[in-house]
């Protein structure tokens, strides 16, 4: 009888009650059995098995299937968007098949860019965890016969940091709309996700369709750039890369935390698995100029989409401004979204001057046109750098134009001083001969 004192905790009356919660129980066996029948993988990290454990994250919370309702409002409001971006943007269409996602579908969509993006960090990380799993407790001589070992923990280093970056992944996924909240190019084709539209619209009081269609308006714009400006892509991701490896492992962090690890308790695990804390920039040369450069092309995109949107809205979406500012404040103060990706490659992905560089677009498009401002995108050295930011109007005016007839007249002066000194020598000379 469990009513009697005493007996709350009896394990005759519970034989389980021991093991704890039977959810987590049963959440931590699904996460070992997804890491013991992933196949193996060939790079650091087992990109099958995170794409399990954030499918099953998403799940724990409810991750329905599109319904054909909800995917016909997602295209045509893709394809309105697309139209309305025609009057406002000189780049042509970028929205070739719009879809409608389940987080689940996001998740499978956008792991090929995530495993360009992670993988050089991931590696450094299972470098690093391998050793110091491997060595811990071992004494010196032991350590050289420890080659087996070591590989072995380096795998299990792998699996680990696939299975942070598969619920981060499951987190991210419950937070985004598109497929380019971040600023990068997740995938080839615009897509919104209808159970990240409701999230995003909650506490909202505003008209379900007006919210639907801003947001396409931005997904439409971001695709019009990335599938237009051939150089945007590699750029964005090779300076997300280049900054990746700096970044390093705090080893003797490591090694702290491993010492007093329980492996009983879950949440201290999960909270050593983070990784968040345990990489640290090198904050080289390289690195700095490599974060600068990233930082400043995200606020230059946001801001190109914000000017470009704000203008395609005129006059047919009444809350726009008010969408606009809701999104600024997500993007500028930082969310899941930034957070998780800290997580994922150790950089937080935010455009820190979201107005200045919308300031600077709408300058540009004011002294030379539509067509004008988004000729900018042609080629990456015409692009404005972050001291343009500084001074929005210094870069539209340019360099002074060079005043040829002030040329040609400095040219003629020197001509003609040259012309009389050459004269003036030539009758010294003459003079000198009669003399003689």
């Amino acid at each position: 009888m469990t009513d009697l004192p005493g007996r709350e905790n009896d394990p005759n009356e519970n034989p389980f009650a021991m093991f704890g919660n039977p959810e987590q129980i049963a959440a931590a066996m699904r996460q070992f059995a997804d890491m013991l029948s992933a196949p193996q993988s060939s790079g650091p990290v087992n990109w099958d098995m995170a794409k399990n454990i954030a499918r099953h994250t998403v799940a724990a919370e409810g991750d329905p299937s599109v319904v054909e309702g909800e995917r016909r409002q997602i295209v045509d409001a893709l394809n309105l968007a697309d139209l309305w971006l025609n009057e406002a943007t000189a780049l042509p269409s970028g929205v070739g098949n719009p879809q409608a996602w389940s987080r689940s579908e996001w998740i499978e969509k956008t792991v090929p860019v995530w495993q360009q993006l992670c993988d050089p960090v991931a590696a450094r990380m299972v470098e690093t965890m391998g050793g110091t799993l491997g060595a811990a407790g071992l004494p010196a001589e032991a350590q050289a016969m420890a080659g087996p070992l070591m590989g072995m923990m380096k795998q299990m280093g792998g699996m680990m940091v696939g299975q942070q970056i598969g619920q981060a992944l499951g987190s991210l996924a419950r937070e985004v709309v598109g497929s380019t909240d971040i600023g990068l190019p997740l995938s080839g084709d615009a897509a919104l996700l209808p159970g990240g539209i409701a999230a995003f619209s909650q506490g909202l009081e505003m008209p379900a369709e007006e919210i639907r269609l801003y947001l396409a308006l931005r997904e439409a714009a971001h695709h019009r750039l990335f599938q237009h400006v051939p150089w945007l892509r590699a750029h964005l991701l090779n300076a997300v890369e280049e900054y990746a490896r700096g970044i390093t492992v705090d080893v003797s962090g490591l090694e702290e935390q491993l010492r007093g690890l329980d492996i009983n308790n879950p949440e201290q695990i999960q909270e050593i698995l983070g990784g968040g804390a345990l990489l640290k920039p090198e904050e080289t040369e390289q690195q700095k100029a490599a974060l600068s450069r990233l930082e400043t092309t995200l606020a230059l995109i946001e801001g190109w989409v914000s000017t470009v949107v704000t203008g395609a809205a005129a006059g047919k979406l009444p809350s726009a401004a008010a969408l606009g500012e809701t999104v600024r404040r997500r993007r500028a103060t930082g969310g899941p979204a930034e957070q998780t990706f800290a997580t994922l490659v150790g950089l937080e992905l935010r455009p820190r001057r979201l107005r200045e560089a919308a300031a600077l677009w709408q300058a540009l498009e004011a002294d030379r046109g539509v067509d004008g401002r988004d000729a900018v995108w042609n080629h990456p050295d015409l692009m404005p750098t972050a001291s343009d930011l500084d001074d929005p109007a210094g870069f539209v005016r340019g360099e002074p134009e060079f005043d040829l007839s002030g040329l040609e007249a400095s040219l003629r002066e020197s001509a003609g001083e040259n012309e009389k000194k050459d004269g003036e020598e030539k009758k010294d000379d003459g003079e000198e001969g009669r003399g003689a």
